[in-house]
């Protein structure tokens, strides 16, 4: 947070503006720390692909390509993959011959838990020199976000 607004108004704006500047640290942090891992399967793409699954099982391929910003054909290409390593269980929709319907296999399910656990052991130490009560700020903050940004994602998944 910029020092020079702490004593400014709290607004949408200001609110905005600095989940704007601290997500992206937050998330570059998260890729480089998969990266580290040496993760030989997933791209970043096929991460977020599966953690949407996680969240939105049943969807469509229409839905993660929304999500992960990226056209169709884009979508289904990284989908595939996932497919293949049997992570991802793709499907005709029953009432529409031309969607599909995707989920995740026990395998995936299986590999992002094992990637998330990796990741959260590595993020861990971010947090080691804060207080109870800061980290507490921390979840609480966070549990907004999450009310914010998925109630409004619901509307559209």
């Amino acid at each position: 947070m910029n020092l020079e607004q702490s004593s400014t108004r709290i607004t949408p704006e200001r609110c905005a503006a600095e989940v704007v500047e601290i997500i992206p640290l937050v998330v570059g942090f998260i890729r480089a720390e998969m990266r580290n891992q040496g993760e030989p399967f997933l791209s970043i793409s096929q991460f977020r692909s599966l953690m949407f699954l996680y969240r939105y099982p049943g969807s469509s391929l229409s839905k993660l390509a929304n999500y992960l910003g990226v056209t169709r054909p884009t979508a289904s290409a990284i989908c595939e993959r996932l497919v293949q390593q049997n992570f991802v269980d793709r499907r005709e929709h029953p009432q529409e011959r031309r969607a599909v319907v995707l989920k995740l296999t026990q395998t995936g399910r299986a590999r992002l838990e094992e990637i998330q656990s990796i990741t959260s052991t590595k993020i861990s130490p971010k947090f080691s020199e804060l207080s109870e009560d800061q980290m507490r700020r921390i979840l609480e903050g966070l549990a907004v976000l999450s009310d914010v940004f998925d109630g409004h994602s619901k509307n559209s998944h």
